[in-house]
C-alpha cells in the first residue's frame, strides 16, 4: 500500500503546495493588515476596521491569486524548473491575481451592506509579502519534494536510447539529479560494452516494447541526435506500444530551427536561421551592467580577496594569481586571471585538462576549484573590458585551434566577449563534459541574448554556488 502511495505521489505534492499557498496568502494578508496599523505613512490609518471585516476580501484574494497561479502553471509538475524562473512566474501570477482581487472586492463589497473601505497601503503590503512568502514556500516545498523523491516517492523509471556521447551525458545527468525522482533503469542500443558509467545495457532498440513492459518503464528518452527522421519515427513507434512518455534530445539544427524567422532583402524572402541578438544600444547596456557588477564585487569582496591571497601563500610557494592566455572577442588573446590553484610546475609537460582529484592541485586549490572561488580575479578582466559577467567561457588558443577544425560553428562563440559564467555553466556543462554540447548552449545564448536572460544566469550562478558536480 505504501509503495503504491509513494509511486503515485503527484497529487499529494500538488495538494500540499496548494494548501501551503493558501496559508501563506492568508498570512501575508494578515501581516499586511498589521503593518498598515503600525506604519503611520503616508497617512494615519484612521479608516482601518477590525480584521474580521476583511475576511471576505481575504477570501477573494486567495481565490484570485491561486486561480491565476494555476493558469500560470505553478501547480503543474515541473521537476527541473529553475527556482529563478519560478520566482518570476510567482511575481507575475501574484501581481495579476492581486489586481483581479481588487476589482472583485470593489464590485462585491463597495456600496454594499458591508461597505468595506480597505486601505491601499494594506493591499500593497499584502501583495509584496505574498510574492516573498510564496517564493520561500515554493523553495522549501521543492526541497522537501526532492528529498522525498530521492527516497522513492513519485519515482519515474527511465530508459535511455543511445549509448553514444549524448546518451551517456543524459544518463549522467539523470544519475546526478536524484531529487528529480528519475530512476535510470538502463540503456538500450548498446554496442560493445555491457555497462555505461555503471548503468546496464539492456538490449537493442528492437527490444524496446518487451523491455518497457519487463521493467515497468514510465519514460523513454531518445539520445541519438544523429538519427534520421525515419529512425526516430521507428523508435517512437516502438515506444508507443508500451504507453510511455517519450522525450527526444534535439540536435543542433533542431535547436537553431526553433528560432527561424522570415525576413526579406528588398522584397526577396529570406530565412533567418541565426542572428546575433547583442548589438547596438544593447552592447552599451550590457557593458554598463558589467562595469557596475564587477566594481561592486571588487569593492565589497576585497577583504575576502585578501583572505584567499593569504591562504594561498601559506599553503604553497608561488604567486597568488595565475595568468593564462585565452581567446576573447573576435578571437583576440588576453591574459585571463585566476587565483592559483595548482603547483607552479603544473604544466611543465604541456597544457592539459584538469581532472577530478588532479594531483597538480594544491590543498587550497582543491577548495577554490570546487567552489569556483578561483574565478574571482576575472572580475578584473570584466572591469577592463576583456570579459563580461555572462558569456561563453573563453578557451586557450591551443584548444580553440583544435575545436575550430572539428566542431561546426565553433568560432561563432567568439562573436561575443567571454564570460565568468554562462548558459552552459548554469546547466552544469563545465569541467570534463561534452564540448559540442557546450557549444550548442553558447550559440543559443548568443542568438537569444536579453538583459533578463543575463540576470537569470547570474542569479542561477549564485544559487548554484558550490553545488556543481563537474567543478574541479
Amino acid at each position: 500500500m505504501l509503495e503504491r502511495v509513494k509511486r503515485n505521489a503527484g497529487p499529494f505534492f500538488t495538494t500540499t503546495l496548494v494548501l501551503t499557498d493558501v496559508l501563506l496568502a492568508s498570512l501575508a494578508f494578515y501581516i499586511g493588515y498589521l503593518m498598515r496599523l503600525a506604519i503611520q505613512w503616508p497617512t494615519v490609518p484612521d479608516n482601518i476596521q477590525p480584521f474580521r471585516a476583511y475576511v471576505g476580501m481575504l477570501a477573494v484574494q486567495i481565490v484570485c491569486v491561486l486561480g491565476v497561479s494555476f493558469f500560470y502553471g505553478l501547480y503543474r509538475e515541473q521537476r527541473a524548473r529553475p527556482w529563478v524562473d519560478e520566482m518570476a512566474t510567482i511575481a507575475g501570477a501574484v501581481s495579476i491575481g492581486t489586481l483581479i482581487a481588487i476589482a472583485g472586492t470593489s464590485f462585491l463589497f463597495k456600496n454594499s451592506l458591508l461597505d468595506l473601505d480597505y486601505s491601499r497601503g494594506m493591499v500593497i503590503y499584502a501583495w509584496l509579502l505574498t510574492i516573498m512568502l510564496f517564493g520561500v514556500g515554493h523553495f522549501v516545498h521543492r526541497r522537501l519534494s526532492a528529498w522525498l523523491r530521492e527516497r522513492g516517492w513519485e519515482e519515474i523509471r527511465v530508459i535511455v536510447v543511445g549509448s553514444g556521447e549524448v546518451g551517456q551525458m543524459i544518463a549522467q545527468k539523470l544519475m546526478h539529479s536524484p531529487g528529480m525522482g528519475y530512476r535510470l533503469v538502463g540503456i538500450v542500443n548498446g554496442h560493445a560494452s555491457t555497462l555505461v558509467h555503471g548503468v546496464p545495457i539492456l538490449g537493442t532498440a528492437d527490444q524496446l516494447p518487451e523491455l518497457i513492459a519487463e521493467h515497468n518503464v514510465d519514460e523513454v528518452i531518445i539520445g541519438e541526435p544523429e538519427a534520421t527522421h525515419q529512425e526516430l519515427l521507428r523508435l517512437i513507434a516502438l515506444c508507443e506500444r508500451g504507453r510511455v512518455r517519450i522525450k527526444i534530445f534535439p540536435d543542433l539544427f533542431q535547436i537553431m530551427a526553433s528560432e527561424i524567422s522570415i525576413g526579406d532583402l528588398n522584397g526577396l524572402p529570406l530565412l533567418n536561421v541565426h542572428d546575433v541578438a547583442l548589438r547596438g544600444w544593447k552592447l552599451q547596456m550590457k557593458r554598463a551592467m558589467d562595469i557596475a557588477g564587477s566594481a561592486l564585487v571588487l569593492v565589497f569582496l576585497s577583504p575576502f580577496f585578501l583572505l584567499i591571497s593569504l591562504l594561498i601563500k601559506l599553503d604553497s610557494p608561488g604567486p597568488i594569481l595565475y595568468a593564462q592566455k585565452r581567446m576573447g572577442l573576435d578571437a583576440k588573446p588576453f591574459w585571463f586571471l585566476k587565483f592559483r590553484s595548482m603547483c607552479t610546475d603544473a604544466e611543465s609537460e604541456g597544457p592539459g585538462w584538469t581532472t577530478k582529484d588532479d594531483p597538480r592541485c594544491t590543498r587550497m586549490g582543491k577548495v577554490l576549484r570546487r567552489t569556483n572561488l578561483d574565478e574571482l580575479p576575472q572580475f578584473i578582466n570584466v572591469l577592463l573590458g576583456e570579459m563580461s559577467l555572462v558569456g561563453p567561457r573563453p578557451e586557450r588558443p591551443v584548444w580553440v585551434e583544435q575545436y575550430r577544425r572539428s566542431i561546426p560553428r565553433y568560432m561563432d562563440r567568439h562573436r561575443e566577449k567571454g564570460g565568468i559564467t554562462g548558459w552552459a555553466q548554469v546547466n552544469d556543462l563545465r569541467g570534463d563534459t561534452s564540448i559540442p554540447e557546450r557549444i550548442k548552449y553558447d550559440l543559443w545564448y548568443i542568438e537569444n541574448w536579453s538583459l533578463v536572460l543575463d540576470l537569470k544566469i547570474v542569479l542561477r550562478t549564485i544559487l548554484q554556488f558550490g553545488s556543481s558536480k563537474n567543478a574541479y
